[in-house]
């Protein structure tokens, strides 16, 4: 899926065979994701989690690495008010037990998530001088354990910001050769 993007989110915690989370947390800035900044509004994968597609949990987004889903009920996922919270348990594999043990240990903190934006759901403005993306209906396809966790690939980078309205083309072509590795 050449469209689909992922995030970082950041608290992660094991108990017993159980590992849970929060994948993205909303409201609040992201880092800078090659030019611009994101945030996620409240509600914003609500249309997603009431459509009851199947989402994966796997281990630095490698569908071989897989450690549960929604269909199977071993992977739970819930929006509060703080963001998209997790619940998964953990297969009695060695992956399985491998990222259960470096969880455990704190040596795997890091959560992400796989996304597509919804018709419509994200618009661009101005903040404090750089692009943000303000996401607000997302449709969600994993989320992982990751202990770096990953951002988009270029040419996700490259698509979304070529949806920006109203800002200096000048600046996103430079951008755009940082990011393609030609500047």
């Amino acid at each position: 899926m050449a469209d689909m993007e992922r995030r970082i989110g950041i608290e992660l915690r094991a108990a017993g065979n159980k590992v849970e989370g929060y994948a993205a947390v909303f409201d609040k800035f992201s880092e800078d994701l090659g030019g611009f900044i994101e945030k996620i509004e409240r509600g914003a994968f609500t249309r997603s989690l009431a459509r009851k597609k199947d989402v994966l949990a796997l281990y630095d987004h490698d569908p071989r690495n897989l450690l549960g889903r929604t269909s199977s009920g071993t992977l739970r996922l819930s929006e509060d008010t703080r963001g998209l919270h997790f619940s998964l348990d953990m297969p009695n594999t060695s992956l399985g037990r491998d990222v259960l043990e470096l969880v455990s240990r704190g040596d795997v903190r890091g959560a992400s998530f796989a996304f597509r934006t919804a018709k419509g759901g994200d618009r661009w403005v101005q903040e404090g001088g750089k692009p943000l993306r303000i996401l607000s209906d997302i449709e969600l396809f994993d989320v992982t354990i990751t202990s770096q966790p990953a951002y988009p690939d270029t040419s996700v980078v490259k698509r979304s910001m070529m949806c920006v309205e109203n800002l200096d083309p000048l600046y996103f072509h430079k951008l755009r050769l940082r990011v393609m590795g030609g500047v």
